[in-house]
């Protein structure tokens, strides 16, 4: 019996790429299978705004990264204004993996999967626990002070 190719999706703001990011884009190619794809979505520029902070990367640089990764079939940017219907209808994926520090979102798009009836599974992948520097707010935070009352010195 032949296994059907699957469709994973996740998305994310990738801004500063760290191991957490990796980690969570090699689970979710993990459970495409041999012939399989991974699609990432990418938050758009004002929906990080909105959502976080101002990005320090531009939407269009986020995408070059994140499509240059080993672990990625295709990424694209989000829809604008920020749409999961369109997302689903576009990529009609068999899995949705969420980061496990995506609670809020994950929720959001649990809600609209009832409301919409979607057949979609909903994973939530495990934290890293190897690496000290797993989300975005911790390399911020540790790039702060490191930076805090020191000239910069680039070489």
């Amino acid at each position: 019996m032949v296994k059907k190719a699957r469709t994973i999706l996740t998305s994310g703001v990738f801004d500063i790429i760290h191991p957490g990011h990796i980690y969570l884009l090699r689970y979710a190619s993990r459970l495409k299978g041999r012939r399989g794809r991974l699609v990432v979505i990418i938050a758009r520029d004002e929906t990080v705004r909105r959502r976080k902070r101002p990005p320090i990367f531009s939407e269009y640089e986020r995408l070059m990264i994140v499509r240059s990764l080993k672990f990625v079939d295709e990424a694209y940017l989000g829809y604008r204004p920020f749409s999961f219907k369109k997302v689903i209808e576009r990529f009609n994926p068999d899995i949705v993996v969420f980061g496990y520090d995506q609670d809020k979102i994950r929720r959001e798009f649990l809600k609209e999967v009832e409301r919409e009836g979607w057949r979609v599974k909903v994973v939530k992948a495990p934290k890293m626990s190897s690496a000290r520097l797993n989300s975005s707010s911790k390399v911020l935070e540790r790039i702060a002070r490191l930076l805090s009352g020191k000239k910069l010195k680039l070489y």
